[in-house]
């Protein structure tokens, strides 16, 4: 080890440190990853100006950085597929109503899948109106690896599916392989068969009253367990943000990001527009979107700095549990369809941005209607089963561009500011969650109104 990287790795040891003291001040878990992204900001950009962009130590470094960053990443995949499959199979057991399984999903999913619907015009809207194309872009060495790689791990398992087999891909065959994310639509099946599951679960209740209690115990407790789980990984959080922005900022490329700042704006006026529309839906049911916001702003500011939807499900639940009025069967509901299914940001605004991206330079007008309703269309359904975790925008993509018969090239060349966007795109999908279920537990009359709209804190922030 040289000098330089002794001293980088001693100064990172000691920023985390700093955190974990600053962290025992008695604060909320959001204020934590704020600060850590912050000062992952400003250690990035310290080295960015010592050592500069291709510098080996810079390299060197950050491979040790990704220690923590990376491996907090992997902890996020490691609780994905327990905690979707508990929260569902909990959720359902909980209906102790077989039949009102099909009205919560189906309110639950359809609102998913009509603001999808939505953010793919807007997606439309936004790449339309800045003017953004894919010619001109320039394919460098790290762009060169980056679609490599994406095209051995990503293109062969999903580029080629039509729209029956990936609606066939969704129905589970082997659970346990799914549990294990063998295939890139596993964690849709595990929610599947989850549901199946705790289906089973009501009828065993029903015709085995005292077997059926024991089962339903043990779901209570093996979620409890689960959650707890769930605890100890978001613990890490800040640690995991200051690393990866560390990382982020120390290896970006400036003139990349000012090259590409046009699309960096159009995105975050697609989300903003986004948080418009689940504002006005909110409005027009009767729910005031100001309150609503500000009870849910510590799951959206934990959402944008953690990258990972299905990481903030617990905070999800608990936001609308105890601050929106919104039963827990729902909450769950919605909050574990809502990481897996219609994904505004991650499954809708950004793979129609890139297409329309794309489109012209294949020769097909982007602003014909019949190629944006068929766009729009393709968008929502493969909109289903895109992964909570960072990742999931780009398999998303890899769908839905083969779909539209157009290349796959440009989700490599976004590589550059794709962590800039990501975090706005998160944001994103959880409140789209989050929306869903208050909407639903609002057309069903199992709102409790009382706490929806009580102004009184809530301790979710502090847990």
């Amino acid at each position: 080890m040289t000098v330089p990287l002794i001293v980088n790795i001693l100064t990172f040891i000691v920023l985390l440190v700093v955190l974990s003291r600053l962290g025992r001040q008695g604060w909320s878990l959001s204020k934590k990853v704020l600060v850590g992204l912050i000062i992952g900001v400003l250690f990035g950009l310290a080295l960015q100006i010592i050592y500069g962009e291709n510098a080996a130590v810079l390299k060197e470094s950050i491979s040790w950085f990704n220690v923590v960053g990376n491996g907090y990443v992997q902890l996020l995949q490691m609780i994905v597929m327990p905690l979707v499959f508990v929260s569902i199979l909990s959720a359902v057991a909980r209906l102790h109503n077989a039949s009102s399984l099909g009205k919560i999903s189906l309110l639950t999913i359809g609102v998913l899948l009509f603001t999808t619907a939505i953010a793919a015009l807007v997606g439309v809207f936004v790449t339309t109106l800045f003017g953004l194309s894919a010619e001109g872009l320039v394919q460098g060495a790290q762009e060169t690896a980056r679609l490599s790689a994406i095209q051995s791990n990503y293109a062969g398992k999903v580029a080629d599916l039509s729209a029956p087999q990936m609606l066939l891909s969704f129905i589970p065959k082997n659970p346990f392989a799914d549990l294990a994310g063998a295939n890139p639509t596993s964690i849709i099946s595990v929610v599947i068969f989850a549901a199946f599951l705790g289906v089973a679960a009501l009828q065993l209740l029903k015709d085995d009253r005292e077997k059926g209690e024991r089962v339903l115990q043990a779901i209570d407790v093996l979620q409890l367990w689960v959650m707890k789980l769930v605890r100890l990984i978001m613990k890490l959080t800040p640690y995991g943000v200051l690393a990866l922005m560390t990382k982020v900022v120390a290896s970006s490329n400036l003139q990349d990001i000012i090259k590409l700042g046009g699309f960096v704006v159009a995105s975050y006026l697609g989300l903003a527009i986004m948080f418009g529309v689940h504002a006005l839906l909110l409005s027009v049911n009767g729910i005031n979107p100001l309150r609503f916001f500000r009870k849910v702003w510590p799951v959206i500011t934990f959402a944008f700095t953690s990258r990972s939807s299905a990481a903030s499900i617990p905070l999800n639940v608990e936001a609308q549990t105890q601050r929106l009025g919104v039963p827990e069967s729902i909450a769950s509901f919605s909050a574990s369809f809502g990481a897996t299914i219609g994904q505004n940001g991650c499954a809708g605004l950004y793979p129609t941005m890139l297409a329309v991206m794309v489109a012209p330079t294949m020769g097909i007008n982007p602003l014909d209607p019949v190629w944006i309703a068929t766009l729009v269309g393709i968008v929502t359904l493969s909109s289903a089963g895109v992964a909570g975790v960072g990742g999931g925008a780009t398999f998303a993509a890899l769908i839905v561009l083969p779909a539209m018969g157009l290349p796959v090239t440009l989700v490599a060349l976004l590589i550059s500011i794709e962590p800039l966007i990501d975090m706005g795109r998160t944001a994103l999908n959880v409140n789209g969650a989050m929306t869903a279920g208050s909407l639903t537990s609002h057309w069903l009359g199992q709102t409790d109104k009382k706490l929806l709209n009580s102004d009184e804190h809530s301790e979710l922030a502090h847990r």
